[in-house]
């Protein structure tokens, strides 16, 4: 049976131009305003995927969505209008939608190939059976709604080698994710290779990820170096921050993603290689798309499939056996004599945000274990930064007076700020990067130049 699509616009000529399109591999539905297409999603339960324009008298695009999932609360959708912002972008993916095209659409192509992208990835996320009570995957540890949604996507996608996007915030987990993904996959004996992308310049990390041939370099090792996408053969490349990777760079990715070939740097042979990629970025794509500093047609190919890993402060019932599971870690390893936690002192560590997300919380649950007094951990082992915390951004924006002062250079007020956002975060670097919206690189960088 064909997939069904639903084609909402009220411009007939699009409507027929997008049917003849799609109809000799999905089974297509025509709506010309919103009125008309909740009639067809109340009817059909086994819709694929909705295509909507946003802008139409009456009921816009946004809003149809949000009624469109109330009735098929696992409706993707994909959103067209002739007044693309940026802006618009991100409030209609906020709004559920995987994504959102810019009319007239110049290239049909691939505007199907990130329809059939769509349609799989919905497909795979979905699954009639509810998982068991604690059937959580290896490594993780949490029994919430949230999670048991990443469990169920993780076990449906490892099977196959499509290319997954992992999105969510640093210290979420989606390392994590990916190993799962890899563990549960056919390339579980194969190795996992994992490229910290944000932590190389653009001509180190061309030769990380390609490798390169004998005297390309001077100084480069004399026999040439296999890169990271040959050494992950047969298994699984992750590729973290996969948004600070340079536009150059970006082009030859995708070649290698496309033809299953790499070139070391000075060579002019092609070599097959067989791994899967999975991908994870803190960062808006979109946006970066919209920017001109990532590439649209790179960004679909590595969207197959998408991950999207929660901020901690959004499962807090998951801190307790997180907790629990940290200070047996600490306390197994000899970094103490822990055995539990007090009430109390559970609690506060519950009511915190904690905008470094679950990697803090280690950090923090680490820090109370080896510092502890006794066998249980009390409210006085709680960082005073969890106790009384402080939003890193206002921190940041409410840096000492002397730096904000008028006679406080530029590059005072910079380093005031970074420094404040570093003190709130407990001094966390990747959750005073995400504060402060610069990447991690660039902290270090600036870390360095003070000394520090």
């Amino acid at each position: 049976m064909k997939p069904k699509i639903l084609i909402v616009d009220d411009e007939k000529p699009l409507r027929d131009t997008l049917a003849r399109w799609f109809r000799p591999g999905y089974e297509c539905l025509l709506a010309p305003d919103a009125d008309a297409a909740l009639e067809i999603v109340r009817a059909t339960p086994d819709l694929a995927l909705m295509i909507s324009d946003i802008r139409m008298p009456g009921v816009d695009g946004v809003t149809l969505l949000r009624r469109a999932r109330e009735i098929h609360p696992g409706l993707a959708a994909i959103l067209l209008t002739a007044y693309g912002t940026v802006e618009l972008a991100v409030a209609a993916m906020k709004d559920g939608a995987a994504d959102f095209f810019q009319k007239p659409i110049t290239d049909m192509k691939a505007f199907e190939l990130r329809v059939a992208q769509v349609i799989e990835a919905t497909a795979a996320a979905h699954t009639d059976a509810a998982p068991a009570a604690g059937d959580a995957i290896d490594g993780f540890t949490g029994s919430s709604k949230s999670l048991e949604s990443i469990y169920r996507i993780i076990r449906k996608v490892a099977p196959s080698d499509a290319t997954v996007l992992v999105e969510g915030p640093s210290g979420s987990g989606k390392e994590l994710a990916a190993r799962a993904i890899h563990a549960l996959s056919k390339r579980a004996a194969g190795p996992f290779v994992a490229v910290e992308c944000s932590a190389f310049s653009a001509d180190l990390l061309k030769s990380e990820l390609f490798g390169y041939e004998p005297g390309t370099f001077t100084g480069g090792l004399k026999d040439g170096k296999k890169g990271c996408i040959e050494e992950a053969g047969g298994g699984t490349l992750f590729l973290d921050e996969i948004g600070e990777i340079d536009l150059a760079t970006q082009i030859t990715l995708l070649r290698t993603l496309e033809t299953k070939c790499v070139r070391r740097l000075g060579s002019s042979f092609e070599k097959p290689v067989d791994f899967r990629l999975v991908a994870a970025t803190n960062r808006n794509l979109i946006s970066l798309v919209a920017e001109g500093k990532f590439r649209e047609d790179l960004y679909y190919r590595l969207n197959v499939i998408d991950i999207r890993m929660p901020a901690l402060k959004d499962h807090p019932s998951d801190i307790a056996p997180l907790v629990e599971r940290f200070i047996a870690e600490f306390s197994a390893a000899g970094e103490g004599r822990v055995k539990g936690i007090e009430p109390d002192a559970l609690k506060a560590l519950e009511a915190y945000s904690w905008p470094g997300n679950v990697r803090q919380l280690r950090n923090a649950v680490e820090k109370m274990v080896v510092l502890a007094a006794g066998e249980t951990l009390t409210l006085d082992d709680v960082p005073a930064e969890i106790l009384a915390p402080t939003a890193p951004a206002a921190t940041a924006e409410a840096a000492p007076a002397a730096a904000t002062a008028p006679t406080a250079s530029l590059a005072d007020v910079e380093k005031a700020q970074i420094l404040a956002a570093l003190k709130a975060a407990g001094g966390n670097k990747t959750a005073a990067a995400d504060a402060l919206r610069i990447s991690r690189r660039t902290l270090h960088r600036k870390l360095r130049e003070w000394g520090m």
